[in-house]
């Protein structure tokens, strides 16, 4: 684990997936960030790299070649190397190699970054292609915050404010894909009361809100948790539809499951990115606890 902290708050980051661990507010030690209880969901905030979501039996096809990732793909369980870390900051990086080329085919460097401001936490991710052909993938974030966070609380005490009214159609799922169903679930407000029961058909999935920004509120304390995610396409929203799944995951997206009935070329996919050699994506979002 690698600790940073300055006067307000703490974080840890795990060098496996550089993943964030831990975010606690030091005024009262409260842990905000989900302990990957594995009964419900053994992680806490897994990077989404080379995809985001699901790929249609697994699979993808780039030309006639096909190649095989599974859910969000493999950087969330690989080991990657602490680069940089001078007081309030930290960068972690994941190289493409023999193991990612079976699976992916593009040689890459992949850096996670983590920056303390105050009570915010920056996280950003740059991508950077290193081969000598095209470049094509997705990228997303999946952190998940103890909901609720204190005793005699409840996960109905809380809900989701988004930082402007929404007109804003749910995608729908159909076993991790997508569908070409819509559901509204935002009519020109920007409130959504949580219940395990939301979760019932999987993820609330948006795309191109106007928003920048949602807090996740409670109606018993201030306490408050906000993710920035100025730029994103996509936003996911995800716990599961189980009383004891004490949690709830805020994802910004740069990419999106298949739609069912994919013809699974690549470059055909909603919310692949390409880039070209050298060339470098770039691309942050951040949580901010009170």
């Amino acid at each position: 684990m690698t600790k940073l902290e300055n006067q307000q708050i703490v974080a840890l980051i795990n060098s496996v997936g550089g993943e964030l661990c831990s975010l606690k507010l030091k005024q009262d030690r409260t842990e905000y960030m989900w302990q990957a209880d594995p009964k419900y969901w053994g992680r806490h905030a897994p990077v989404l790299f080379p995809i985001v979501g699901r790929l249609v039996d697994d699979e993808y096809k780039i030309g006639n070649q096909v190649y095989h990732l599974s859910q969000h793909g493999f950087a969330r369980d690989m080991e990657f190397e602490l680069i940089e870390q001078e007081g309030n900051h930290a960068e972690f990086r994941l190289l493409g190699d023999k193991k990612t080329l079976q699976n992916y085919p593009s040689r890459f460097e992949f850096i996670i970054g983590y920056t303390l401001q105050g009570t915010e936490l920056i996280i950003q991710y740059k991508v950077k292609n290193m081969d000598n052909t095209t470049m094509y993938f997705s990228i997303g974030a999946h952190p998940g915050f103890r909901c609720p966070l204190q005793s005699g609380e409840c996960f109905e005490d809380y809900y989701l404010e988004f930082s402007q009214n929404e007109i804003a159609y749910q995608l729908l799922l159909e076993k991790g894909l997508l569908s070409k169903r819509t559901g509204v679930v935002l009519n020109n407000n920007n409130i959504i009361p949580l219940s395990h029961d939301l979760f019932k058909d999987d993820a609330l999935i948006f795309k191109d809100l106007k928003s920048n920004s949602v807090t996740l509120k409670n109606r018993k304390s201030s306490k408050a948790v906000t993710v920035k995610f100025d730029g994103f396409p996509y936003l996911g929203i995800w716990s599961k539809a189980d009383e004891g799944a004490s949690f709830i995951c805020i994802e910004p997206w740069y990419g999106i499951a298949d739609i069912v009935g994919s013809d699974k070329q690549f470059i055909n996919k909603e919310g692949i990115f390409s880039l070209q050699t050298g060339d470098c994506f770039v691309c942050q979002y951040s949580i901010i606890i009170s």
